[in-house]
């Protein structure tokens, strides 16, 4: 193993919003790692496994994230993700996210993956965390990165695939923090969930859940009582129904919201429409992520950057979505308080 990286020393004009949020320590909680992968890893990694993709370039490929909706993306996700085979695959594909999350000053990622989506194709559940875990590993060594590892399962497919899942999971107990679900939202309720997420809890698991994105806020009541999830990932369609929105803030429950994913699958029109001012006027408790940002156009500075440009967010308002970003994460109260500290220290100096 190399030697260890130095800390990132973020400079630049204080009044600029890109240098104060690349400033800013934050931890990114919404981040599928198979939506991490660029196309130039793709084709690297399906060349040295010999995969044929559907796709003849580089160029071929990013003029395909062109998305309607939601299963357009998936469709181009799951072929890329027939890319990966090897430990090795899934080691390259973690390790380049956190180099570059590390160049964004991420100080802790909760980082989703999908054994489904592999071990559907053969790839072994071992294949799979083994790679992801030891990049995670190497990052806290070597770029000061804390982790949590929460496995997703898809939601089109049943439960008793879920069930499966979560069998062949339990050997890497210690690896892996909580589960979620994901995948297409529309005809899937949360609750087709209900016993996986029953089991995962009593295993003890953390539990967390895609709700309100493309489905009604009905999901979310759902993924809240019936799974019994400590956060919800996206949660836009939560404004609908004002009751929810008092719960979720008298109950203290982290959205973990996605703007630039949410224009790219047409969730809003446009950035300069996303909700992120109004649920922070409402006093809900939002983070902002990145979610799948090799297909989005931008990873977490890119989205601070582009709330703060398009609906007029000032410093106080991102240090406080950076503030909720560690306050919201499964890092003890002990870790959550230095970072916490490291984060007042820079908004002070600003």
């Amino acid at each position: 193993m190399s030697d260890v990286i130095p800390a990132r020393s973020p400079s630049g004009d204080s009044n600029n919003i890109a240098a104060f949020v690349a400033a800013l320590p934050k931890a990114e909680l919404h981040l599928h790692i198979e939506g991490t992968l660029e196309p130039e890893l793709m084709f690297a990694i399906a060349a040295r496994n010999g995969i044929r993709l559907p796709y003849s370039s580089v160029e071929e490929v990013r003029a395909a994230y062109r998305f309607s909706n939601l299963q357009d993306f998936l469709d181009i996700y799951y072929a890329g993700a027939s890319a990966l085979l090897e430990m090795q695959d899934f080691y390259d594909l973690t390790w380049a996210y956190l180099q570059r999350a590390f160049t964004q000053n991420v100080r802790h990622v909760e980082i989703f993956f999908d054994p489904q989506t592999h071990t559907g194709r053969g790839v072994a559940f071992a294949t799979v965390i083994d790679g992801i875990s030891r990049a995670l590993d190497d990052a806290e060594a070597r770029l000061g990165i804390s982790s949590r590892l929460i496995l997703c399962f898809l939601r089109h497919l049943d439960e008793t695939a879920a069930l499966q899942t979560l069998d062949a999971a339990m050997p890497w107990r210690e690896h892996i923090a909580g589960v979620g679900l994901d995948s297409s939202e529309r005809g899937n309720p949360p609750g087709k969930f209900r016993e996986v997420f029953r089991r995962a809890r009593a295993a003890g698991f953390v539990a967390v859940a895609h709700a309100g994105e493309e489905g009604p806020p009905e999901y979310v009541r759902e993924a809240l009582d019936i799974l019994e999830v400590v956060r919800i990932d996206h949660g836009n369609n939560a404004l609908e129904d004002a009751d929810l929105v008092a719960e979720l803030v008298q109950k203290r429950i982290p959205l973990t919201v996605c703007p630039l994913s949410n224009v790219k699958l047409c969730v809003v029109d446009d950035i300069s429409a996303h909700p992120l001012k109004q649920m922070l006027d409402l006093g809900l408790f939002v983070t902002v992520n990145s979610d799948d940002p090799a297909y989005f156009g931008g990873y977490v500075n890119e989205n601070y950057v582009a709330v703060a440009e398009a609906l007029g967010l000032g410093r106080e308002e991102l240090a406080q979505l950076a503030r909720n970003s560690f306050q919201a994460s499964l890092l003890s109260q002990a870790a959550k308080s230095v970072l916490i500290a490291e984060l007042d220290a820079v908004t002070h100096r600003f």
